[in-house]
């Protein structure tokens, strides 16, 4: 089983608990009103534009809402990013993820990949993100150093999505999802509420969902809170959020610098009453010792906050921990003193459809994973719909 005792990497602030040490139950959360404490919000140290931003409408929104928050943006002089690379591999980590670049995404972004098993189609409006992850899915899968970047040209790309309207292959064609038409992942490579704030991007995105009369699905993810933006707003239940959530002795030890985990679920219950479809990302499930009872308290969280939700749409998508030797080696880079498990010794050794390494947890583990999860959200969570294990 894994040990993950030390928080080792920037944390929020631990989760009320009871005296016993179980998870205080969420309450009070009628209405819509935001949680008593402010949401947590990134601040950029350094925001560079490169000069293709500033030819798009968009770009020049961000530069205005950064400068409204009293930032400063720096124009570079040409169109790649410079200043990033430290004397060493953690300075190198430092700077870049205190740095958000407005830029125009490249052509292959545009071109929209399938995104099994999640949606039909995966589009970005950012790379990268702030919070401090010691899992972090971005480790290995993208080039360079861990900067944040955030696309200009939004409105190119929201109108380059109506061509692969009934072209996917997960939602679209599987009988047992087609109700949610041809759905777009807006999160593959970014946390947007990390970002809302500083970009009104996601924002923009529900708008144009809400406003496209189609049979079409936006999808995203979040480990953050601050959704005040997207209450009111004229979604048509055409956008799916989900809060990505974990038990305790993950989320509050391993998932630095994001929202504590009771505010996540206040924000999902806040979204349900505003009539978005809902749901949890339970990512990644890692087998900590005691962990029926520490993820039995997470269903039982959710379960009380969403309970007298009128019309609720609710889904989960069970990811278990998983790690590649690539991505391994940027993580121990990233967070040398991370008491995350990844030996592979205790794991089993599987290739991906071309061929890359990753580490899974072995059959007889996963087996048992699987089989609880799916047996206790029935349970708990009657009205849950699981999308997908992996």
């Amino acid at each position: 089983m894994t040990d993950l005792s030390l928080p080792l990497a920037p944390a929020a602030p631990a989760a009320p608990h009871s005296a016993s040490g179980e998870a205080v139950p969420i309450r009070d959360l009628d209405g819509v009103a935001p949680p008593a404490r402010p949401s947590r919000r990134w601040v950029p140290k350094r925001v560079v534009a490169t000069p293709a931003a500033y030819d798009h409408a968009h770009g020049n929104r961000i530069m205005a809402l950064v400068e409204a928050q009293g930032i400063e943006v720096e124009r570079l002089r040409g169109n790649r990013l410079t200043g990033l690379r430290g004397e060493s591999e953690r300075e190198t980590y430092a700077r870049a993820k205190s740095t958000l670049a407005i830029v125009v995404s490249p052509p292959s972004r545009r071109r929209l990949q399938p995104i099994a098993p999640s949606a039909d189609w995966r589009f970005d409006l950012a790379e990268g993100c702030p919070a401090h992850c010691q899992y972090c899915y971005l480790a290995g899968s993208l080039s360079g150093p861990p900067v944040t970047r955030v696309y200009a040209d939004l409105d190119d790309i929201l109108a380059g999505l109506a061509d692969y309207v009934g072209r996917g292959t997960i939602t679209s064609r599987r009988q047992a999802r087609r109700d949610e038409g041809t759905t777009f992942e807006a999160s593959c490579y970014t946390d947007p509420l990390a970002l809302e704030h500083l970009t009104g991007s996601w924002r923009r995105a529900v708008e144009h969902f809400g406003a496209w009369d189609a049979p079409v699905q936006l999808r995203w993810t979040t480990k953050f809170d601050d959704v005040g933006g997207f209450v009111g707003l004229a979604h048509h239940g055409r956008t799916r959020v989900r809060l990505s959530v974990n038990c305790h002795p993950v989320a509050d030890r391993v998932e630095g610098g994001t929202s504590r985990l009771p505010d996540r679920i206040a924000a999902l219950r806040r979204l349900a009453r505003d009539g978005y479809p809902v749901g949890l990302t339970i990512a990644p499930i890692i087998a900590v010792p005691d962990w029926r009872t520490h993820y039995g308290e997470l269903l039982d969280s959710v379960a009380e906050a969403v309970r007298d939700v009128p019309g609720l749409d609710l889904t989960a998508e069970l990811i278990t921990h998983r790690f590649t030797p690539g991505s391994k080696e940027v993580l121990l880079g990233w967070y040398p003193r991370t008491k995350l498990e990844m030996d592979e010794s205790t794991r089993s050794r599987k290739h991906g459809k071309f061929g890359a390494v990753k580490y899974v947890y072995p059959p007889e583990t996963m087996a048992e994973l699987r089989t609880w999860f799916h047996d206790e959200i029935a349970d708990r969570l009657p009205a849950c719909r699981v999308l997908y294990w992996t």
